[in-house]
């Protein structure tokens, strides 16, 4: 939403078949490209641009359809957000690139850096989606159930209460992502465009799935968890599975890779343990 305040200037450059990306760009060095994950926007890293621009160049995206991007007819589709990634690295003329994605933003790393993986000098999965295998059962029940109707007739209290429980505790400095929610809210056009949208993107992850796929990654990757995760696994479909689980049976498969699971930490792992998520991606980048 244009609406929306950032805490940095936001470039706008336009892609294939017109599609405007918002992004922000600060500091200068070896290249991070955040990616933002399922209803979100690029404000979800500003505590680690803010840390991490005095070392390298931080490019922030708003992905399609989010946040002051361009919204459409679009597919909304793994692949589609990866060729959207694409053409944003080629325009900027990009290169060793250190890819990090949180949660469907791990997801979309993933692919792309099966598809493009000369661009991209190592990744940074933060709480990945695509771990985590979902059954053409379970699909079917997401598609029957998560609707841009069910979605338009959310309560403002459950949605405070889905955003609370992407963290351990949610600190005070993360409220703005409510509000921002609850704004959205009063432009129809825009909250009914962000509710046909959200259905798109999780069905989206379900039907291109990566699990199988985790062995051709030839970047080297790290991958981060919250161990109090409530959104991965899947409580409801997946009582019998843990944070840990998931986590070690996706980063098992990755060759080059490492794992690390941050105590006292839930699902939006680079906010509420943003220190040590800067740390990480800091020694990850320095690797030899």
């Amino acid at each position: 939403m244009k609406s929306w305040t950032y805490p940095y200037p936001v470039h706008e450059i336009v892609l294939a078949d017109s599609l405007r990306m918002a992004y922000v760009d600060e500091g200068e060095g070896p290249v991070l490209l955040f990616v933002h994950g399922l209803g979100s926007n690029l404000k979800a890293w500003t505590k680690n641009i803010d840390s991490l621009k005095s070392r390298y160049r931080c490019l922030a995206i708003d992905l399609p359809g989010y946040g002051r991007s361009s919204r459409g007819n679009y597919p909304y589709t793994m692949s589609f957000f990866s060729e959207a990634i694409a053409h944003f690295v080629t325009a900027l003329d990009l290169s060793e690139v250190h890819l990090i994605g949180h949660s469907m933003g791990g997801q979309i790393a993933i692919l792309f850096s099966l598809q493009y993986p000369e661009v991209l000098s190592r990744m940074t999965l933060l709480a990945p989606a695509g771990f985590e295998t979902f059954s053409e059962m379970e699909t079917a029940w997401f598609e029957q159930v998560y609707t841009p109707e069910f979605l338009l007739q959310i309560p403002e209290d459950q949605i405070i209460h889905n955003f609370e429980i992407n963290f351990a505790q949610m600190p005070a400095d993360a409220r703005f992502m409510i509000e921002d929610r609850l704004a959205l809210r009063d432009s129809l056009e825009d909250y009914q465009a962000y509710c046909k949208m959200i259905p798109k993107c999780v069905l989206g992850m379900l039907r291109e799935p990566v699990a199988d796929r985790l062995r051709h990654i030839a970047v080297p990757t790290q991958v981060i968890f919250g161990e109090q995760d409530r959104l991965i696994p899947n409580s409801v479909l997946h009582p019998q599975l843990t944070v840990r689980s998931v986590a070690e049976s996706g980063q098992a498969h990755i060759p080059n890779s490492r794992l690390e699971l941050i105590p006292n930490t839930g699902h939006f792992v680079q906010w509420e343990a943003s220190q040590r998520i800067n740390r990480a991606i800091i020694e990850w980048q320095e690797k030899e």
